[in-house]
């Protein structure tokens, strides 16, 4: 098994003596940063929360079980339907676990006249997770559609959707 290196740097007396010192971060430092992209189209019109064939994902092992994960999430949703208002919701899974229950964290909503054409727009979230955990843990994005006669294409013509996984020093 592979140790974790430390961080060192060079620093002297005043004297001319050299010697290498450790460092660490300070509470709210990035400690670690992961990130993934998608460009696979994918759709759904479900109102539950589906990965839509394994949307977005990112996975991290924090170094301390008081740090943080922030996560920063940018994906491009097609909404396509009839109705004059259309909506979706985004979520983020932690493993098994939807960190924000079933409200989700993001939202996009349309009203139209009239009432039957497509639109496509961005979906960002960012939020702060506090696992607690020194586990590799798996980051992804899950979608619903809020209303009736809609679905949703996730990535559409192809297009790139990133997730950002950054460790914070608790």
């Amino acid at each position: 098994m592979k140790k974790k290196q430390d961080l060192a740097v060079l620093q002297t007396n005043g004297s001319g003596v050299l010697s290498f010192a450790g460092v660490s971060a300070s509470a709210g430092q990035v400690i670690q940063v992961v990130t993934a992209t998608d460009a696979t189209e994918r759709s759904t019109s479900s109102t539950s929360f589906v990965t839509a064939s394994n949307t977005l994902s990112a996975s991290i092992t924090p170094s301390s079980a008081s740090n943080r994960i922030l996560i920063l999430l940018n994906v491009t949703a097609l909404v396509s339907g009839t109705g004059a208002q259309r909506s979706i919701i985004g979520t983020i899974y932690r493993n098994a676990t939807n960190i924000s229950g079933a409200e989700g964290l993001g939202r996009i909503r349309w009203k139209f006249d009239p009432d039957s054409y497509n639109v496509d727009s961005n979906l960002t979230i960012m939020h702060i997770d506090s696992p607690s955990s020194t586990s590799a843990l798996t980051y992804q994005l899950y979608i619903r559609r809020n209303d009736d006669n809609c679905s949703v294409v996730l990535n559409p013509q192809n297009s790139t959707s990133s997730i950002i996984l950054m460790e914070i020093k608790g």
